[in-house]
């Protein structure tokens, strides 16, 4: 529990007119909700980055993250995947069937049980993951323009805290 007082709703309400005398019903401001913020901000990265790295190279961000994950944790399973990344396990089954299906990860059943896999990354996921990573890197050095290595390290660790209040909140 923490030692900070409750932040006052008023500060993430607006109304329609966005006059605090207006009779209609407040609702979240789309501007000054830092959680409306954080979503609006996963949607558009998300969907950018899908368009970009599915022109560029054949897939799609949600497969880009297992490729990601399949290079920092080779071997894990579908709920192994699930968990690191916050993503379901059916969105992870389904991105790792499609990167299977293409020749870029293979996966091995674990004790004889096909349902129990460990999943990894092929030579040619691994050549894949090489060509997008620079491409991953741009596109976060453009996000991050005009942020300063100590201001990008406040937002990161302001993320993580975010994140963590996340797992935490009911």
């Amino acid at each position: 529990m923490s030692d900070t007082p409750p932040l006052p709703d008023n500060m993430f309400l607006v109304t329609a007119t966005g006059s605090p005398d207006d009779p209609a019903a407040p609702t979240l401001s789309l501007q000054n909700s830092p959680v409306v913020l954080v979503t609006f901000a996963g949607n558009r990265l998300t969907r950018e980055a899908t368009r970009a790295y599915q022109a560029e190279f054949g897939i799609g961000v949600m497969d880009w993250r297992m490729l990601v994950m399949l290079t920092r944790s080779p071997g894990c399973s579908v709920a192994q995947a699930a968990r690191l990344t916050g993503i379901d396990k059916a969105a992870v089954s389904r991105s790792l069937q499609r990167l299977e299906g293409s020749g870029l990860a293979q996966s091995e059943a674990q004790g004889g049980d096909e349902r129990r896999k460990s999943w990894s990354l092929t030579p040619k996921g691994q050549d894949l993951h090489g060509k997008i990573l620079p491409r991953a890197l741009e596109r976060q050095q453009d996000l991050l323009q005009g942020f300063s290595p100590e201001e990008t390290a406040r937002f990161t660790n302001y993320l993580q805290r975010f994140l963590a209040n996340i797992e935490t909140s009911p």
